[in-house]
């Protein structure tokens, strides 16, 4: 039973306004959007490809909630990170004060469930997610403020062979998403000694040249200097390819490691590139990073980024575990798709049920769910109420709904117990009559047409 809310309660709570005109009328918050058919059926194509992916390289599903406590993101993503400084949704929760956050992305996410729940305790695992992730910053093309990710995470895995093999899961899945001309650039961000070397040339460097440096990148000099490499200030360019490079200081177990997943990259035929300005600016990442890249999107042209973070476990107060991962903007590929002009395989029903009156129904329904209850799915003409609308009219509905067939319940049909099979496509016009007593003996073909 619900209760009563009591004076208090009453007092306190918004009242509801009924709209009064257009400028009342309730809309999306500014950049989290609505996916509405026929958009959403293009999403569903995507993620069935990403699970079929997934499945090949045993990698299993893991869900983690949207909401996480703030401190997670300030250690995981990094206190001196654009996410954490100025676009994560932090709030204080009402009831216990407690601080948090709606997750700006998921790898700390999927690392603090990995520690609490001890999932490396029997071994490595494969992991991948996919749901939205939420920043504060400018909507624009490609950039949302509800935005939906997939990521994929190797937990517990050392060797080069799982960096190797993140990337190829990548490039399989743009292959089947018939994506072109996606670049991989590559780097090494090494061991944490020789990341610290680095760092003190780069501080060297950038403050010999102080007068050149923007606001941005003077506030990370001593902070996060890995960070100005990653500038999209034009004029810091010639700037920044003058700096030192993390490449020069790498040992010999750093190269070799880098070595083996070029090597192995070019043995499976992904073509690659170096590139040294790419980095991670925490001190918890390690050897590879690597970005998948396209030039027309525009200034959002980074598909997907990863790398390996082998101090993210202990940063986050667990043992030492090594790890390695990549994450991926879903609304981008979808955008690229459509910029390169790609066609999606038709996603409409195999047949259209096309009903004279709503006397029809008791006939017709029953053979509808055979039909779908063997797999073949029916789109029903539905109006009874106000009559089911004229024959031309609902087979101009069963040609706009993309069906192949328009299966018709017709007074004849119905009076010898049949229902004739109408082709929509190839030219059309061909029919032929099906017993209504014989479903399933001719359902699998409305649906191996399709």
């Amino acid at each position: 039973m619900t209760e009563k809310p009591t004076a208090a309660a009453a007092e306190n709570r918004p009242e509801a306004k009924a709209p009064t005109g257009k400028r009342d009328r309730l809309s999306a918050v500014k950049g989290m959007n609505d996916i509405l058919p026929p958009e959403s059926a293009r999403w569903e194509w995507f993620e069935a490809h990403v699970r079929d992916v997934m499945g090949v390289y045993a990698y299993r599903s893991i869900r983690t909630p949207i909401v996480e406590h703030t401190a997670l993101f300030v250690k995981g993503t990094g206190e001196t990170t654009d996410i954490v400084e100025k676009e994560m949704y932090s709030f204080e929760d009402r009831l216990n004060g407690e601080q948090l956050t709606l997750r700006p992305e998921n790898t700390p996410g999927v690392v603090r469930a990995a520690i609490e729940h001890n999932l490396t305790y029997d071994g490595g695992k494969r992991l991948f997610y996919m749901g939205p992730m939420f920043r504060h910053e400018r909507p624009q093309r490609g950039r949302y403020r509800q935005f939906y990710q997939l990521g994929a995470e190797a937990l517990g895995f050392a060797g080069p062979e799982v960096d190797a093999e993140l990337m190829l899961m990548v490039a399989q899945l743009f292959d089947r998403l018939g994506l072109q001309k996606v670049r991989v650039e590559l780097n090494s961000l090494g061991l944490l000694p020789e990341r610290l070397q680095h760092r003190a040339a780069l501080i060297d460097y950038f403050t010999r040249h102080l007068d050149a440096l923007d606001t941005d990148a003077q506030r990370r000099l001593q902070t996060n200097p890995l960070r100005i490499l990653d500038t999209k200030n034009p004029a810091m360019q010639e700037l920044v390819q003058g700096a030192p490079q993390l490449l020069s200081f790498l040992g010999e177990t750093s190269l070799k490691h880098f070595d083996q997943v070029k090597t192995l990259l070019s043995a499976c035929g992904v073509a690659w590139s170096i590139n040294p300005r790419l980095v991670r600016g925490l001190d918890y990442y390690s050897h590879t990073v690597f970005e998948f890249i396209t030039d027309e999107l525009g200034a959002q042209g980074t598909l997907c980024g990863g790398g390996r973070y082998d101090g993210l476990f202990e940063t986050l107060g667990a043992k030492p575990t090594p790890a390695v991962g990549w994450g991926m903007g879903i609304e981008r590929v979808l955008e690229l798709i459509q910029v390169q002009g790609d066609a999606l395989p038709p996603l409409a029903c195999d047949a259209y049920a096309v009903l004279p009156d709503a006397a029809a129904l008791e006939l017709a329904l029953p053979v509808l769910q055979a039909l779908r209850q063997s797999g073949v799915s029916v789109q029903m003409h539905a109006g009874a109420e106000a009559g089911m609308g004229s024959m031309k009219a609902q087979f101009k509905k069963a040609d706009a709904s993309g069906a192949r067939y328009a299966l018709v319940f017709g007074a004849d049909e119905l009076t010898s117990g049949s229902v004739t099979i109408k082709s929509l496509r190839d030219g059309g016009g061909a029919q032929v009559a099906r017993a209504l007593s014989d479903v399933a003996l001719w359902a699998s073909t409305l649906q191996s047409a399709a």
